[in-house]
């Protein structure tokens, strides 16, 4: 396994500038991997690997984006100036709407690139005549702000604003909702878990961390994933909302702390009750029926991995379990309680999923699709056969440990019977009979 991961970083160190250069990659057939390898880094982004991604992305600002079999290409375009939009292709525009997207094919600055994609198309730029230069600050600044962790990085933050761009899209919201509150939830998406370093609100209180003395307990990491939000927000080259009246945004305001707080798990029942009892009357005019859909939109995307193609979402289990065991490894050696799924010697990785997936994924995506029936198709169909992987998964495991436990009996019992020879043959003739019979 190590000469596997070895041998992979080398090939990313080796190749990952080739689609910089002029080079198409073909998102058909490129390796589905957890890329790049953030426990090799430090936790906190250097300057210069912020740089280096800073560059690409305002270099791409003048570049052309083409596709062929949705790889991309990438060509100078003779322009001086700050280009008003993006030239992405259609099949890219397209293919970013989708449950299906393949994170793992794009580098950070592309990703950059993507999210401002997702901002024109929506038509935020003009609605709150958002500056191209300050959203562009404003997203690299967000990229900064995620660590180089397993999990929780600046690739989770992408899949999950995908996620919620893909919903907009395949459930019309457009036609629904008003566009601020479009942008509340694809700004909290983006947002979410700024400056995660990996251990969660458990550790975070059981640890008496500044986190949680601060926040008194009541979603530290939560509280200060908005805190960070907003102190990007505060400053003018990266506020997108700076052309917005004071009401405008109050609004926005109180909605992304919204849409953010309900992504702690601990809030997980509290929040789909509340969804469930509205459902049958549920009503787009109400605005508090707008703000409890907008936190389960957010929950839906924060986990929505399992709702993506195998390939594409197996690798972030990998990287979800070793963010979960570096946590229980920490809290052994720090004699706190050890969070239970989260042990190593306890967790197998279809035994992480299954649980998961019938009583936390399923429920919270089925009522979602009870008020959305299209999206049946995109999100419970995959994640249904994500559940028979994982119960397969687990059944073949369960049978190899059954089946190694016999042979380890078998062995130890095959050994026994041989020392009991053994010492049979080492206790030489009876001499109990008299000499005479002896003889």
């Amino acid at each position: 396994m190590k000469k596997q991961v070895d041998s992979f970083r080398e090939k990313l160190e080796s190749v990952e500038h080739l689609s910089w250069l002029g080079l198409f990659k073909d998102l058909s057939e490129g390796t589905h991997k957890p890329s790049p390898f953030y426990h090799k880094r430090t936790l906190r982004k250097t300057r210069e690997e912020c740089e280096h991604v800073r560059e690409k992305f305002l270099q791409m600002r003048f570049v052309k984006i083409h596709t062929k079999m949705f790889g991309i290409v990438h060509s100078y375009c003779s322009c001086h100036h700050l280009c008003s939009s993006l030239e992405v292709s259609e099949e890219v525009r397209q293919y970013l709407k989708t449950p299906t997207f393949d994170n793992w094919q794009w580098e950070d600055a592309e990703i950059m690139v993507l999210l401002q994609v997702m901002y024109t198309d929506l038509d935020f730029i003009p609605t709150f005549n958002i500056e191209p230069e300050v959203l562009q600050q404003f997203l690299f600044e967000i990229y900064r702000r995620y660590n180089n962790i397993p999990f929780h990085n600046f690739k989770h933050c992408f899949c999950v604003t995908q996620m919620m761009y893909g919903l907009i899209w395949l459930t019309d919201l457009r036609s629904k909702m008003d566009s601020i509150d479009l942008l509340i939830m694809l700004t909290s998406a983006v947002c979410h878990d700024l400056d995660h370093t990996g251990y969660n609100n458990a550790y975070q209180i059981n640890a008496r961390t500044e986190l949680a003395l601060r926040y008194n307990d009541i979603s530290p990491l939560e509280n200060h994933h908005c805190a960070v939000a907003f102190e990007i927000l505060e400053r003018t080259e990266s506020n997108i909302f700076r052309n917005l009246s004071m009401d405008q945004y109050k609004r926005i305001r109180e909605g992304i702390i919204k849409c953010i707080l309900a992504t702690d798990m601990s809030r997980h029942n509290e929040v789909l009750n509340k969804f469930k009892s509205i459902l049958p009357v549920f009503d787009f005019t109400n605005k508090d029926h707008r703000d409890v859909l907008m936190m389960i939109l957010i929950k839906v995307s924060d986990i929505s991995n399992e709702a993506r193609p195998m390939e594409v979402a197996e690798p972030w289990l990998d990287c979800l379990l070793q963010e979960f065991f570096n946590q229980s490894d920490v809290e052994k050696l720090e004699g706190l309680p050890v969070t239970p799924f989260m042990d190593r010697d306890k967790v197998t990785k279809p035994s992480s999923q299954t649980g998961f997936i019938r009583f936390v994924l399923l429920p919270l995506f089925i009522e979602l699709a009870n008020l959305f029936p299209c999206l049946e198709q995109h999100i419970i169909h995959p994640v249904r056969k994500a559940l028979d992987y994982y119960t397969e998964m687990e059944k073949a495991l369960e049978t190899e440990q059954q089946n190694r436990a016999q042979s380890e009996n078998a062995a130890k019992s095959k050994e026994a019977a041989g020392g009991r020879q053994d010492s049979q043959t080492d206790a030489g003739p009876d001499t109990s009979k008299p000499e005479s019979q002896s003889t």
